[in-house]
């Protein structure tokens, strides 16, 4: 019987790297490919950011692939990374929400894009170099669960992938450690062993997030206004809302003798909301654009753990069904900053249990 065609994504970092060695060991027919979504930078700007789709990837992919013995293409995703990832980045912060753009590109470039090309060549799965593992619970659904090690645990960036995808997606690397990876790739000569993690915002080599909407943007971008406290009292004035996220206490501009935290930011009058740290805290969010994994939908009312951040630890909440694509979470204890834009993930032990967009 023919071997089971796998293309692995290879970001020419060391975690996808190693993965389409593990799954060429496992007996898999291993194709490796890049996928192309930036390449307006300079080379050397990629490789001091460590961006994860330019040239110097592709070279390191390229290297890692002949010395696996494996055949190599660079796929051009550039027109679905523009729209699903960099306009959908702006769009957000425009309206004075935080987005994860690392989710979007999971969902559409990574998995819906890169995955229907595979399927369309033949391949029957795409791998990647995830720290997250991939089961099928007795109940018959797909289920991200979380990697053997919790210092790289990816699980709440793969929230959003289908029950299609899932079903014909591999992630060797879940169930290793970063060190053992590490070292699997030294043992086999990898020049990419050691080499650094990538940002996680491939797209900005600098950081400056309302650099880039400026210059993506032009005269869409807000223009400064008013800090303003909860009972609208002006305190002062801001640079624009796209430089402010909910919880931000440094780069505010503002002298008031303590410290002081965004706590809100109001698209439709301009103004961006101060107050003092435990403002910042609540015991509920909603959100939308629900996606379901270990679970095909909330009954009644469940006990789940929420993150909602990648890096919050979780905290236990009970969410119920609101509407037809929205959920309420409400936390036995105050979490602080939940930001609108960002995803809540839910977890039902080990596994993600679905998620959504925080409203």
């Amino acid at each position: 019987m023919a071997a089971k065609k796998v293309v692995v994504g290879m970001s020419g970092g060391v975690d996808s790297s190693v993965a389409a060695y593990l799954l060429k060991e496992q007996g898999y027919d291993v194709i490796g490919v890049t996928m192309q979504i930036w390449q307006d930078e300079d080379e050397f700007v990629q490789e001091e950011s460590g961006g994860c789709c330019g040239l110097s990837a592709v070279d390191d992919a390229r290297r890692v692939a002949d010395r696996l013995g494996i055949p190599y293409y660079v796929m051009n995703f550039k027109q679905e990374f523009k729209k699903n990832v960099m306009d959908y980045f702006t769009a957000e912060y425009l309206k004075g929400r935080t987005p994860n753009p690392c989710i979007a590109c999971n969902r559409y470039v990574k998995w819906e894009a890169l995955l229907n090309r595979s399927l369309a060549i033949g391949a029957d799965y795409i791998a990647t170099g995830h720290y997250a593992r991939i089961e099928q619970l007795s109940n018959g659904r797909y289920a991200i669960k979380n990697s053997v090690t919790a210092v790289k645990d990816q699980t709440y960036a793969l929230y959003n992938l289908t029950q299609e995808q899932l079903s014909h997606t591999l992630m060797p690397v879940g169930a290793y450690h970063k060190d053992e990876i590490r070292k699997i790739a030294e043992e086999i000569g990898l020049m990419v062993a050691h080499k650094k993690d990538s940002q996680e915002i491939c797209f900005i080599s600098d950081n400056d997030y309302a650099g880039f909407i400026d210059r993506e943007c032009g005269d869409q971008v807000p223009p400064p206004g008013n800090f303003v406290l909860t009972d609208g009292t002006v305190v002062g004035k801001h640079k624009g809302i796209t430089h402010y996220t909910i919880g931000q206490r440094k780069g505010l501009g503002i002298a008031f003798g303590h410290p002081v935290f965004v706590t809100e930011i109001r698209p439709e009058t301009n103004e961006v909301v101060l107050g003092e740290n435990r403002d910042v805290f609540t015991y509920e969010l909603d959100a939308d654009h629900i996606n379901f994994m270990s679970i095909p939908d909330i009954q009644d009312e469940m006990l789940l753990k929420a993150k909602i951040r990648y890096s919050h630890s979780g905290s236990m909440c009970k969410v119920t069904r609101t509407g037809e694509d929205t959920i309420h979470c409400e936390f036995l204890e105050p979490v602080r900053a939940v930001t609108p834009g960002q995803a809540v993930v839910l977890y039902d032990g080990e596994y993600v249990a679905g998620g959504g967009t925080i409203l």
